[in-house]
């Protein structure tokens, strides 16, 4: 059954690929986008629901703990000690992740069925898409880290393909270039992390076979690395992390994602959004037994986590453009997940993933339901009052908005709070660094809740400014809509996967309601045996203070459960008591993220009301002139390194100097020796006697001797 969850979406892929230019000449255009269409997303369907039947029927029936279904299909390479299998591995993590993909990328594909009618490379616009399933699912599903790579690289290939679809446009083909150069600097770090695993353990799987142990069990045996102990762990967990914020857009290779909004709407939904940057995620929790051995690397990813959160909300705030916003905002919620795998949170990062699939995928296609009703108009400043024009869209996003935005008992409010409570309490780091962390966080989230709420506001509410006049500043002449007409609804291709991404944005977080408000936590409990949790690191390699540190955040437990509990109480209240607190405390925090959450719809509801047009901070404006810093220190340098020394130095003058002046010397030679030939018989017999001369004159001389 697994491989033909993944096999699925590449025939589809095949079919349309081959046959789709046929089909526009044997049914005509219309015809043709219909039959594509279908192939399309009833390949994505049979997928989805062979991972529905997989996920309830195979895997969550089965005891826990024991919870792991493996499909071999052979084995692909095997030289030496080396064997790497094309098989296929179900357990809690990549169920809960071939669910989502499936789930979300098969209301994506509706979407798009409508969203690219009438455009010319309809046909080739699914293939691609059918295609980065396939290579998206391989990801999740493969059981050893080389399978997992052609799925890494071939999602790196589709979202090269697909964020360049618009071949005609420089914009887009600039984008595709650096989101597939950017991608290759964090998967460089990937591949070192592959062969160190090897060397260090014999084996890339990810689980027992042969009667080998597979790396990661290994590596639960392995002591734990103290701070700033650069042991094989450590450096094996950084590489993996260079190749995660490649993928997951994470500082400093984040500058990729932004830029790939030059895309069709429903590839930013579907690969910017729910799946392919959250390779990166996928990636750290499945190793997070490495992970856990190094203090180091946890740090390292909390640090970059936060910083990511922060950066890309302050960025965000100041875009004008709708989809920008939503890229910057993708960009802070992965810092999001980044944090609580940096804190050992690793389950509620997995958490935010699902959650935010769910509202960012809405909102993404909610965008694209904007601008296909508003005649392709991408800037937040020339529309407004959209919302009795569009009603379903804006009822949907309203959903998304106040999702995203940890409204309480919405999704984004369980998996975000969730985070913030570990990043607080965590005993993963040295003293004191959650709560900072923590405080960087619950900024992090006021500013989620602004920035929306000005997205929302310019969209949908105040003035209808798609009615006046574009000024030059804008670049747009005064008649530029004149011709359009009013804004309007998008069909019901585009509105029912907004109206059930909106209600899997509403109540997709039930799944995980913490034991604080009531709830048992099923989704974390359902991941633990798949997750790596953090240990102390040992006095060999730690420091006093961290021992000191480390020993605090662990040492309440909590109290014994009273006669007449009801079963499981305790493990509740052990889950509640993590890092030393009580179950008021934890409600508490969630308390303080709840009022931060409507302070900044309030806050922001109130200001753009009155301000609807603000003008941010131009440093913002500009993303902090990262890109052109990039330029400055690292591309124009190699660039001109590349053409002044590479190029006109050693190509040209070593190489072709090189080459040419062989070339030189042999035609001086040949210059000289056309002398010789004369065309007369008589020089050629002198020749030819002078010659016998010296040969018989030689050989007398030897005889003489």
């Amino acid at each position: 059954m697994l491989k033909w969850i993944t096999l699925a979406p590449l025939i589809g892929a095949i079919i349309n690929g081959l046959l789709g230019r046929r089909f526009v000449t044997l049914f005509g255009q219309r015809v043709a986008e219909k039959l594509t269409g279908f192939i399309a997303c009833a390949s994505v369907g049979v997928s989805t629901a062979l991972a529905f039947i997989a996920f309830f029927g195979r895997l969550r029936p089965l005891p826990e703990g024991q919870r792991l279904i493996t499909e071999h299909f052979f084995t692909w390479i095997k030289v030496g000690s080396f064997q790497a299998d094309f098989a296929y591995l179900l357990d809690p993590l990549s169920g809960v992740y071939i669910l989502f993909v499936t789930g979300v990328g098969l209301l994506i594909h509706i979407y798009a069925t409508g969203y690219m009618s009438g455009d010319p490379g309809y046909y080739r616009f699914f293939a691609y898409m059918n295609l980065f399933m396939f290579m998206m699912l391989t990801l999740v599903l493969a059981d050893n880290l080389l399978l997992l790579f052609v799925g890494w690289e071939g999602v790196g290939l589709c979202s090269y393909l697909l964020i360049g679809y618009y071949i005609r446009w420089d914009v887009a083909g600039s984008a595709a270039k650096k989101a597939f150069v950017v991608n290759r600097i964090g998967d460089f770090g990937y591949m070192i992390a592959t062969f160190l695993v090897f060397t260090t353990f014999g084996t890339i799987s990810f689980v027992s076979k042969n009667g080998v142990a597979g790396f990661l069990e290994q590596a639960k045996a392995m002591p734990v690395e103290g701070w700033m102990v650069f042991g094989v762990l450590t450096i094996i967990a950084l590489l993996f992390l260079a190749g995660s914020t490649g993928k997951s857009a994470q500082i400093p290779l984040y500058v990729w994602l932004p830029d790939a909004m030059a895309g069709p709407t429903p590839v930013s939904a579907l690969i910017h959004a729910a799946t392919m940057v959250t390779a990166g995620v996928y990636l750290t929790a499945r190793t997070s037994a490495v992970f856990v051995k190094s203090p180091t690397a946890m740090a390292v990813v909390a640090v970059i986590g936060a910083a990511t959160a922060i950066f890309a909300a302050t960025i965000g705030i100041a875009q004008n453009d709708i989809k920008k916003v939503l890229a910057y905002s993708t960009v802070s919620q992965l810092g999001y997940m980044f944090l609580a795998c940096g804190v050992g949170a690793f389950t509620a990062g997995i958490f935010h993933v699902v959650t935010h699939a769910f509202f960012k995928a809405l909102l993404f296609l909610g965008a694209g339901s904007v601008i296909h009703g508003a005649h392709q108009e991408q800037d937040m400043r020339w529309m407004g009052g959209l919302r009795k024009y569009m009603p379903i869209t804006f009822s949907t996003m309203l959903a998304g908005w106040l999702a995203i935005s940890g409204f309480p008992l919405l999704s984004g409010f369980f998996s975000k709070d969730e985070i913030l409570w570990r990043t607080w309490a965590t005993g993963a780091l040295p003293h004191n660094w959650g709560k900072a962390l923590w405080g960087i966080a619950i900024f992090t989230a006021l500013l989620t809740a602004v920035y929306m709420t000005r997205l929302m506001w310019m969209t949908f509410w105040g003035s209808e400014r798609f009615r006046e006049a574009h000024n030059d500043q804008h670049g747009h002449s005064a008649d530029a809509h004149a011709h359009h007409g009013d804004p309007h609804e998008s069909g019901w291709l585009m509105t029912i996967p907004l109206i059930i991404l909106a209600m899997l944005s509403i109540a997709g977080g039930y799944v995980g309601v913490p034991a604080s408000l009531g709830g048992s936590n099923h989704f974390e409990h359902f991941l633990e045996p798949t997750i790596s949790k953090v240990e102390p690191p040992t006095a060999a390699h730690t420091g006093p203070a961290q021992i000191t540190a480390q020993t605090e955040s662990h040492a309440a437990t909590p109290a014994p459960e009273p006669h007449g509990a009801a079963p499981g109480a305790q493990a509740s209240q052990l889950a509640a008591h993590e890092g030393g607190h009580d179950v008021g405390t934890e409600r508490m925090f969630t308390l303080i993220s709840s009022v931060v959450a409507i302070l900044g719809l309030i806050f922001g509801l109130l200001f753009f009301s009155r301000n609807p047009l603000w003008r941010a901070p131009k440093l913002l404006e500009d993303k902090y002139r990262i890109d052109e810093l990039y330029d400055a220190t690292v591309v124009e340098p190699i660039e001109g390194l590349s053409r002044e020394g590479l190029w006109k130095f050693v190509d040209v003058k070593i190489i072709d100097g090189f080459v040419n002046g062989v070339a030189r010397v042999f035609a001086g030679l040949a210059g000289i020796l056309r002398y010789t030939q004369t065309g007369f018989a008589r020089n050629y017999a002198a020749v030819i006697l002078v010659g016998a001369i010296i040969v018989i004159g030689y050989f007398g001389f030897v005889a003489l001797r």
